[in-house]
């Protein structure tokens, strides 16, 4: 049985009889209090798809849910459903937008190493790879002579995320993101 400071993003946990799939964690530290941190979580049921908010201190103890990660890739969205199919057995998974909100924005339909996250047999969200490669679709023209120098611009990218980049990289150019803090890494 962990903690709730052992407790990560995309993890499932059991809370008061029900399952919950953890999305958000917000670590604070009280100032002029005996004791440790606190963590406040934003889960949502996985049967009901409700949003909790609740803050653990770190020696709260959390049974954690069975979780089964699949390999999948994208398939394709019909309105507000996304469909994703795994990559050994080809069965399909239904996410619904709401889930999957933030993962969106770094999938395509060549995105490798994408996992569905099941818990009781139903798909509640999506792990991603460490990186992505995606296409610029709009920045600012690219100036001669821009690796010189560190500085940066915006660039729109194909799935609507806005990243940082340097100024020598172009509309239609591939590179690579870092997933978890949303940057530019590379040229793909």
């Amino acid at each position: 049985m962990p903690k709730a400071s052992d407790i990560k993003k995309n993890q499932a946990v059991e809370y008061e009889g029900r399952v919950y799939f953890v999305k958000d964690i917000e670590r604070s530290v009280p100032q002029g209090r005996a004791g440790g941190s606190l963590y406040r979580m934003r889960m949502y049921d996985v049967v009901t798809n409700q949003k909790l908010d609740h803050t653990f201190r770190d020696s709260d103890m959390l049974n954690q849910a069975d979780l089964v990660r699949r390999p999948a890739t994208f398939s394709y969205s019909d309105g507000d459903e996304y469909f994703f199919m795994d990559s050994e057995d080809f069965s399909q998974y239904l996410l619904n937008r709401e889930a999957i909100e933030d993962e969106l924005l770094f999938i395509n339909e060549d995105t490798e190493g994408l996992m569905v996250i099941l818990v009781s047999d139903s798909p509640v969200g999506l792990d991603l790879p460490p990186t992505v490669e995606l296409t610029i679709e709009e920045t600012d023209p690219s100036i001669k002579g821009g690796s010189a120098t560190a500085r940066t611009k915006p660039a729109r990218l194909t799935t609507g995320l806005v990243v940082q980049v340097p100024e020598h990289i172009s509309t239609g150019d591939r590179i690579k993101i870092n997933v978890e803090e949303r940057r530019f890494l590379s040229r793909a």
